[in-house]
């Protein structure tokens, strides 16, 4: 894991820290870091924010799936539930509501420092959504040809994007509603430390490890606030084995409630043998 969020004076992107949405340019910063041991198989690149509640449910209720599933009506006359981020300017917002206005923005960039050589690694996009997401839940709006750019006319951006919903990638089956980075942080996280797939690099040579262990660094155009509410980015590079991926929720959340029934079946066995053996008789005595 490396944090950028750049609270530490020392830290490169500490100068990008009171970054706010309508900066003009975005502020870069490069973190330079070292991998201890290679990883063999494919990586999973995410960012990790904290203290961020998507699950308040206000939040949660802000967004119109009609619309988001490329129902023409719904484009131009987006749900009540997406307000206050449901028009700008008398021009409905498209994507509406508070999801979509505060989308993850920030670029990461990895590359493979060798002999002093900055090596890019390749970072796939596509793949990172679920499949039932991108090919059922997210649909473009639909019309003569596929020009997006005439699909979503009459429509605005959210009012914290620096460009419309068409402008998302280059790419036709990646842009627009169905552009994968969207897709992703459109599906709400549960708990306030949460981190969501950006990037998968891909094992190319099966003799070697996808990332060696060594020296690498990390390009970030920082565009993301999170200062103001005191929360935390983090870059989180993972792999998987035979048994999966990494998440100690599980076992936390079983070893918790498995402790708490103890304690209780503890109490309760003293309460019982305290105050269970009182005669519980019906007869009067004399």
């Amino acid at each position: 894991q490396i944090d950028y969020t750049g609270t530490e004076p020392s830290s490169p992107c500490n100068k990008c820290l009171n970054v706010s949405w309508d900066s003009p340019t975005p502020c870069t910063c490069t973190i330079n870091f070292t991998l201890e041991h290679s990883f063999e198989s494919n990586v999973f690149m995410y960012y990790g924010l904290s203290n961020f509640y998507q699950n308040h449910r206000r939040y949660v209720k802000s967004r119109d799936d009609s619309q988001l599933n490329g129902d023409n009506s719904s484009l131009l006359n987006p749900s009540k539930e997406c307000e206050p981020y449901r028009t700008n300017e008398d021009k409905p917002i498209a994507p509406c509501g508070a999801i979509a206005n505060s989308m993850f923005n920030d670029t990461l960039e990895l590359y493979r420092i060798d002999n002093d050589t900055r090596i890019p690694i390749t970072l796939i996009k596509k793949g990172i959504a679920w499949w039932t997401d991108k090919n059922v839940k997210f649909r473009n709006p639909t019309g003569d040809g596929n020009n997006l750019t005439a699909l979503f006319q009459g429509t605005t951006k959210p009012v914290n994007w620096r460009k419309p919903v068409y402008m998302l990638d280059s790419e036709a089956d990646n842009n627009g509603f169905i552009n994968e980075d969207f897709i992703v942080w459109m599906r709400t996280a549960a708990l306030p430390t949460f981190r969501k797939l950006y990037r998968l690099i891909e094992r190319k040579d099966n003799l070697a490890p996808t990332l060696q262990a060594g020296k690498y660094s990390l390009d970030i155009a920082y565009n993301y606030p999170v200062h103001s509410f005191d929360g935390r980015k983090r870059m989180i590079l993972s792999t998987i084995s035979w048994m999966g991926g990494k998440n100690p929720f599980l076992g936390i959340a079983y070893i918790t409630v498995g402790s708490i029934c103890f304690f209780l079946g503890v109490v309760l066995l003293i309460i019982h043998h305290k105050y269970g053996n009182r005669n519980t008789s019906a007869d009067i005595p004399n």
